[in-house]
């Protein structure tokens, strides 16, 4: 299988090239991300616990999905598409706002993204891609923000900065589902 590109950014958001994955994250480049939140009708976020064979942060709990944006995709085009990938289902997508971090791992990589968050609404089973995903749960924000004070290890790191950065704004948006 080929290695997918990411698409390099200066800190505007504008693209200034592509580069293999892999070695944008070995060079530690700014690149664009995506990070998929679901929420189900009692406020709850759907967690997904990263595959055991990622090549980074393995089994650890995470949002509902993330990635990286293809050449000529949207945003919401690109986190449709892997929501259906890892989790097996598609929901309408908003965009909430998007912020740029850097998280160096013990394996030699570095995720240095301009992250763009987005929201769905879903009230079901996913069916999840067991190459992606090895388990997932809904929790309440104040529940994962309490989890991941007792238990940061069990989080990736960029799941940890959204919900430090952010959690006021991601409850707001969980109790303002379009039910």
């Amino acid at each position: 299988m080929k290695e997918e590109n990411v698409i390099l950014v200066n800190e505007d958001d504008q693209p200034i090239g592509l580069m293999p994955k892999m070695e944008a994250h070995e060079k530690a480049l700014l690149h664009r991300a995506f990070s998929v939140f679901i929420v189900n009708k009692s406020g709850e976020i759907m967690l997904q616990q990263r595959a055991e064979d990622k090549y980074h942060s393995p089994l650890l709990w995470t949002n509902t999905c993330c990635s990286h944006q293809r050449e000529g995709e949207t945003n919401i085009e690109a986190g449709k598409r892997r929501l259906q990938e890892e989790m097996g289902f598609e929901v309408e997508l908003k965009e909430l706002f998007s912020f740029i971090y850097k998280a160096p791992f013990d394996n030699g990589l570095t995720e240095h993204e301009l992250d763009h968050v987005m929201i769905g609404y879903y009230n079901d089973v996913p069916d999840i891609n067991p190459e992606e995903v090895a388990s997932w749960k809904w929790m309440h924000p104040s529940n994962i923000k309490q989890d991941i004070s007792d238990n940061p290890q069990e989080y990736t790191a960029w799941f940890k900065i959204i919900f430090e950065r952010f959690y006021d704004y991601l409850v707001e948006h969980s109790e303002k589902s379009s039910w």
